[in-house]
């Protein structure tokens, strides 16, 4: 038995490198070429060189290693990671007057996260095609297609799932970490002082050297921990342990001998500062490399593009986002899925970012304001769970703030001056989508208000109808009920114009609680209100997607006996009057109104058979 487990570790283990790290272990690319750029009018010394690796070396240690893997990943629910999971944790153990704003922190922070996805993908595959100008620089005019050939290639491939190709990502990713330190270490042999540079003073000579100057070039260092966020969000998969080993023993190690190889050789020649990564393979090796490197960041696109899927699943099942379809590209992973809305959107944008901006460089500019803004919205939610939730030490608590928020402010205002160069783009989809979700929260919300606020006495509707019943007809029917204690529309709407009940009645209630998961002991719950009227409350964490079949399947255990076939599924239909006075109100009810009727209806998102849905419409004022 133990010796099950140590293998598992060790398989799951390896397994992380091909899912959680392919974002940053792709980094070595493009963070240093940046760096090295000379718009900045920094020359290449010693100092230089020895400072940017110090200040990379130093972020590895303390934000990936201690803030991310040693204290971020602690605040899990059930394993699941990922900001939404901590905003949701930040809110226990805390007065609901500051709920609000805690929920509206997350909010950004998922919101920012859309924002790295976008560029994500297009400096990673644009960064690995531009190896072909170290082979000739004939190529050069081809880059932004054959990126755009990849970038198709990779999109297209998301509606047929991952279950296939990620059996190749563990293998590949593995290997890429291994060639990028051996070529590191082979630079390293040649220059040993170069190691030197893990000592921060060099940062502080570097920073003293150049001044404000330095804060330009030091807004590129934020590149070499871009994916941090994908440690945390990815942790349900592996667990904590499984990372935080491929992390210290294979991930960190050889990044750091690339950086540090990357650095010995700019310092050894000042010609190959125009793409140091590269330029460590010899002529023979460099076509290999390439292909390898393109791998990799394929495999690090798909996982953000992954993590998209995800993100924007818990935030449907949370009433953040109007439901989409999904695809579940998995038998055996639910978290396997597809999203075409989201998959598309995602690849005209990321395509328009690639004919804009052409050149990695340009797309560096774009990548730093939502990483950095992620991770100080990260730090401030971890201190309210440290206080209120894990209620620890509050003098302990506001140290590793202060240390954490610290770094992430510098960084976050060195890279906010980056704005007019190309992160406003960013930064103008991140609030896009954040204003989609407060919106769409706030308006479904009053949705709610209107379609209830006459129907909050099912208790006295329930006696009425047993005492003084209308027709009765044979069969199942089941009406939507999302107050628990309200009358569904739905069923006002079949007394008021069939004037009927079926012999047996259930009021389906959906929970999504604030846990990704939902044990299935306690999914359903059910309750004969009378001898017609029964009430089903079913039970799903914000991971995962409610099943009909399931759900009925677990009613027989509590004495509810029914077959999917035998049930009418009444759902009402709300058509929207838009009914507002004042501009703002009237353009967030318009878009409410767009979003609402564009929608996926509960019949496809629960995926109940057509054939058993009726559909009654009602207008509703908002």
């Amino acid at each position: 038995m133990f010796k099950n487990n140590k293998y598992s570790l060790l398989i799951n283990t390896l397994a992380t490198t091909g899912i959680v790290y392919g974002d940053i272990g792709t980094s070595p690319l493009y963070t240093l070429k940046e760096c090295f750029n000379n718009q900045y009018g920094i020359n290449i010394d010693y100092i230089t060189v020895f400072g940017f690796l110090s200040i990379i070396f130093w972020l590895l240690i303390i934000i990936v290693s201690i803030k991310y893997l040693l204290f971020v990943m602690k605040a899990n629910d059930a394993g699941e990671g990922g900001i939404l999971t901590l905003t949701l944790l930040s809110t226990r153990n805390i007065s609901s007057k500051y709920t609000s704003i805690l929920i509206i922190l997350g909010l950004l922070g998922g919101s920012f996260f859309y924002g790295e996805t976008i560029i994500t993908p297009a400096i990673s595959i644009v960064s690995a095609t531009e190896g072909l100008q170290v082979i000739s620089p004939f190529f050069k005019k081809f880059i932004t297609l054959i990126s755009i050939i990849i970038l198709t290639m990779l999109f297209v491939c998301q509606k047929y799932g991952t279950t296939s190709i990620s059996k190749l990502f563990t293998p590949i990713m593995i290997t890429w970490f291994l060639i990028i330190g051996i070529l590191g270490t082979i630079e390293i042999i040649k220059f040993p002082e170069i190691l030197a540079a893990c000592n921060p003073k060099w940062a502080f000579i570097f920073i003293k050297k150049y001044h404000n100057i330095s804060l330009f070039a030091l807004s590129t260092v934020i590149l070499s921990i871009t994916g941090v966020e994908a440690l945390y969000a990815d942790m349900g998969h592996f667990g904590t342990l499984p990372i935080r080993l491929a992390w210290f023993f294979l991930v960190l190690p050889t990044l750091v001998l690339n950086y540090f190889g990357q650095g010995a050789l700019v310092l050894s020649n000042a010609k190959y500062v125009s793409n140091p990564f590269f330029f460590l393979a010899p002529n023979w090796a460099i076509l290999p490399l390439l292909i390898i490197s393109t791998m990799a960041t394929i495999i690090a696109s798909q996982a953000v593009i992954s993590g998209i899927f995800s993100l924007t699943k818990q935030a449907i099942n949370l009433n953040y986002l109007p439901s989409m379809k999904i695809i579940y590209t998995s038998d055996i992973e639910s978290g396997q899925i597809y999203i075409p809305l989201i998959n598309w959107l995602l690849y005209v944008i990321v395509l328009i970012v690639i004919i804009i901006f052409e050149h990695s460089s340009n797309l560096a500019a774009a990548y730093g304001i939502t990483v950095t803004s992620a991770m100080v919205l990260t730090s401030i939610l971890l201190y309210i769970v440290i206080i209120y939730y894990w209620q620890w030490n509050i003098y302990i608590a506001t140290l590793l703030l202060i240390t954490f928020l610290f770094l992430d402010m510098t960084m976050f205002t060195i890279n906010i001056l980056k704005t007019l160069s190309g992160g406003w783009l960013t930064i103008l989809i991140s609030l896009i989508i954040f204003t989609i979700m407060l919106i769409w929260k706030y308006e479904k919300l009053n949705l709610f208000y209107q379609v209830n606020k006459y129907g909050n006495s099912l208790s006295a509707f329930i006696i009425s109808l047993e005492k003084y019943p209308p027709i009765i007809v044979p069969g199942t029917a089941v009406f939507i009920s999302y107050a628990i204690n309200n009358i569904p529309i739905a069923l006002l709407q079949n007394l008021k114009h069939n004037k009927i009940i079926h012999t047996r009645t259930i009021l389906l209630s959906i929970k999504v609680k604030d846990t990704p998961l939902v044990h299935n002991i306690r999914r359903v719950n059910v309750e004969q209100l009378s001898p017609t009227f029964w009430r089903v409350i079913a039970c799903y964490g914000f991971k995962e997607i409610p099943n009909m079949e399931e759900i009925f399947d677990r009613c027989k255990v509590d004495g509810l006996f029914c077959q999917m076939q035998e049930i009418s599924f009444f759902i009402s239909y709300e058509s929207l009057i838009l009914k507002r006075k004042s501009w703002y109100s009237k353009i967030s009810g318009k878009l409410f109104t767009i979003l609402y009727h564009n929608s996926i209806k509960i019949s496809d998102q629960y995926l109940i058979p057509t054939n058993r849905v009726v559909k009654l419409g009602t207008q509703i004022e908002i």
